[in-house]
């Protein structure tokens, strides 16, 4: 693809810059850049800032239609919907649409390792990235971890392992470019981002675009625990793994006697105890399973399988440790967007748990979280436009639990770290982990996190 020249539209800078790195890619290229976001220039003033030595037009607090009529090649943000008027000006004038992820499967030169679900996707790509960076220290580990995989294309050699965490957003756009990872990993799939995707259907055919066009020599790693993901194997076209908790495998990754093994066909092999591994909680033995099987299929040995496993201590935002005051032991995890996510992270405690929830609404529901804090949680602490909606359930599952639990509603972060530090008692634990997103009160979950974090290290 030649970018020399060639007038390009970015259409969504990002809060955290999410358009920084395909923007500088298209600058190197040689490309005329005019970068435009409905948020003004105070709004994305750190974004701003990382441009400046570009020559990039900046077009900020709105959109121009000319900027889609004359540009011959739109790169939009994957956050933006399809149904965009300003895309449709585009289509209606003939000019191509991309995305960053889009490009970059168009021109790597290597195969991709691609990584998707619901729930343990960040986790899952973390441990396969690590995994195989022991075997090759030249691995790309991007996508939404670790930065744009664009600007580190002139690396890519075609021996190089490429992983990529991949979401629904993406995934619905890589469609049109009529390609797939080599290797698909599906973590799970609960309802998620249904305020975008309207339908749990839709949902899923976002994420089936992690398959839609594999060939024979293509491989699906699938969770045989999730009856929707392992009915994917009807659809995939190239050969397909399991990973699962529950039931020992003919090819794949399970549990048995308590070790981690991998079986295909007759022969299995052992990759370490259960206990080994230093990550708690079922979920994340479950990312465990599928990272081991994902990495072996990309020619990992078990050596390098085993010694992660052994070593990582988990990623930034989920489940973080964050430090012990007066007996409470603090924990972050704000990448918790989802309820499921949030049950997972209550089932990793024992003893008086106080948890932080709330946030923006995605139209998920929240009727199974609430029985489960009714049963585990001894103080609830509700922030965000879900406050009241969570609230509500939480006490209708009182009545009839007849459990007691302390809910309170905050109005900022602040007042929640310090109304949790007074609710929680010595060998206590306080949990962030709001089951929501993050949007109406943070710029996402990362900025909630880090502030939970500097309040945390406050008190």
């Amino acid at each position: 693809m030649n970018f020399e020249g060639k007038k390009v539209t970015v259409m969504g800078l990002g809060l955290f810059g999410g358009g920084l790195g395909v923007t500088r890619f298209l600058v190197n290229k040689g490309a005329e850049v005019t970068v435009t976001d409905l948020r003004d220039g105070e709004t994305l003033q750190e974004s701003i800032d990382a441009l400046v030595n570009l020559p990039v037009t900046l077009k900020l607090g709105g959109h121009d239609r000319r900027d889609f009529q004359e540009a011959e090649l739109i790169v939009v943000n994957p956050v933006v919907p399809q149904q965009s008027p300003f895309l449709k000006v585009a289509r209606e004038n003939d000019v191509p649409i991309e995305t960053e992820m889009n490009l970059f499967f168009r021109l790597c030169p290597a195969p991709i390792i691609g990584i998707t679900g619901t729930n343990g996707k960040t986790t899952t790509t973390a441990l396969i990235g690590d995994i195989l960076q022991r075997v090759n220290p030249q691995t790309v580990v991007g996508g939404n971890i670790g930065g744009s995989p664009l600007e580190r294309l002139g690396q890519i050699k075609p021996d190089t392992p490429v992983v990529l965490e991949l979401s629904s957003f993406q995934l619905e756009y890589l469609r049109s470019v009529g390609k797939s990872p080599h290797i698909a990993v599906i973590t799970n799939l609960t309802p998620n981002h249904l305020d975008r995707h309207r339908t749990m259907k839709n949902y899923i055919e976002a994420k089936k675009g992690i398959i839609a066009h594999q060939g024979p020599g293509d491989i699906a790693v699938l969770n045989y625990d999730d009856p929707i993901v392992r009915d994917w194997e009807k659809e995939c076209q190239g050969k397909v793994w399991f990973f699962s908790l529950k039931r020992k495998l003919d090819r794949g990754v399970f549990v048995q006697a308590e070790k981690i093994v991998l079986r295909q066909g007759t022969h299995d092999a052992e990759i370490c105890g259960v206990q080994e591994l230093l990550l708690p909680g079922k979920h994340n033995l479950q990312n465990a399973l599928v990272s081991a099987v994902a990495a072996w299929l990309a020619e990992a040995p078990l050596k390098a399988i085993r010694e992660t496993f052994r070593t990582f201590q988990g990623v930034e935002y989920r489940l973080e440790f964050v430090r012990e005051l007066g007996g409470v032991k603090y924990y972050n995890d704000s990448i918790a967007t989802t309820p499921e996510s949030t049950l997972a992270a209550l089932d990793c405690f024992s003893g008086e748990i106080t948890l932080i929830a709330g946030g923006s609404d995605k139209g998920l529901q929240f009727g199974e979280l609430a029985k489960a804090i009714v049963a585990r949680v001894k103080t609830l602490i509700l922030i965000g436009a879900t406050a009241e909606k969570i609230g509500t359930l939480v006490e209708r599952e009182k009545n009839q639990q007849g459990r007691k639990v302390s809910l309170h509603y905050c109005l900022s972060l602040a007042q929640t770290v310090q109304k949790a530090k007074e609710e929680t008692r010595k060998g206590g634990v306080v949990l962030l982990s709001p089951a929501c997103a993050s949007y109406d009160m943070f710029r996402n979950f990362r900025e909630r996190g880090e502030i939970f974090k500097k309040l945390v290290w406050e008190l």
